[in-house]
């Protein structure tokens, strides 16, 4: 049975990140309904296991390992992927960090990390991808945002800032590309297992506060994001723009 409004077969999807957690299982999803697939990290030990990983299922797959928060690193780096492997159809923005701590004493340089990392990324990968599908009148492009887009908890509010303006930085990007052919959405993830957040599923006393706090009443798996991807990476959200999708167990419900 064919699926054409799911069926990625023929395109080509690059997610920042991707070397563990949500981009890697954000990758062999996509893999898994016909997408190619184009790695992208920093630590090049992780980024070779993930491609193994993503090889292993079946798909054709390719790294390509710039920084994303340099902004020269991110055009050769994305030039060299339309020249070398093929033309970028899918981009998920996935690439981020995260450090907690009282706001009184949040670190300058930390505060400048993130920014670099959650939101500069999203703008450099972006617009050196946008520009390729400009010139060829369509694309999709899935900025990974946050409950923290609309919530707020204590130690993190630098990172919460950052989610905030990927969530309107995705409703810039629909603003300014959607009248060449691009569909600009979000995806914001709730609270998942993830190595960014082992720390809180490991606490007893956070874990028992999420499941009170969550209407689903538990933590999400990382495998539950992809349907969310492959809908704003298909033929399906062929009229979705600018839209953020939560995914989230329900926790944005109860504001």
């Amino acid at each position: 049975m064919s699926f054409p409004l799911f069926d990625l077969s023929g395109r080509r999807a690059l997610v920042t990140g991707s070397s563990q957690g949500i981009g890697l299982a954000l990758a062999r999803g996509l893999a898994d309904h016909g997408a190619d697939i184009v790695l992208n990290g920093r630590d090049r030990t992780k980024l070779d296991a993930a491609i193994r990983s993503v090889k292993e299922a079946g798909a054709t797959v390719s790294a390509c390992d710039f920084d994303v928060t340099d902004a020269e690193a991110v055009r050769l780096g994305v030039d060299r992927i339309e020249d070398e492997i093929g033309p970028i159809d899918i981009l998920i923005n996935n690439a981020g960090m995260q450090f907690r701590t009282p706001l009184e004493d949040f670190p300058v340089e930390k505060w400048d990390q993130l920014l670099r990392t959650n939101i500069s990324s999203v703008f450099h990968v972006g617009r050196a991808v946008a520009r390729h599908m400009i010139k060829r009148k369509r694309g999709k492009i899935i900025n990974i945002a946050s409950v923290q887009s609309e919530l707020a908890r204590p130690g993190i509010a630098p990172y919460t800032a950052t989610k905030g303006a990927v969530k309107n930085l995705t409703r810039g990007m629909c603003a300014d590309w959607a009248r060449y052919g691009l569909q600009i959405n979000a995806v914001a993830p709730g609270y998942f297992k993830t190595p960014l957040n082992q720390a809180l599923v490991d606490s007893e006393e956070f874990s028992s506060w999420l499941e009170k706090r969550t209407p689903a009443a538990r933590w999400g798996n990382v495998e539950e994001l992809v349907g969310a991807a492959v809908f704003l990476a298909g033929k399906a959200s062929s009229f979705v723009n600018g839209h953020t999708l939560y995914v989230d167990g329900g926790i944005t419900t109860c504001l």
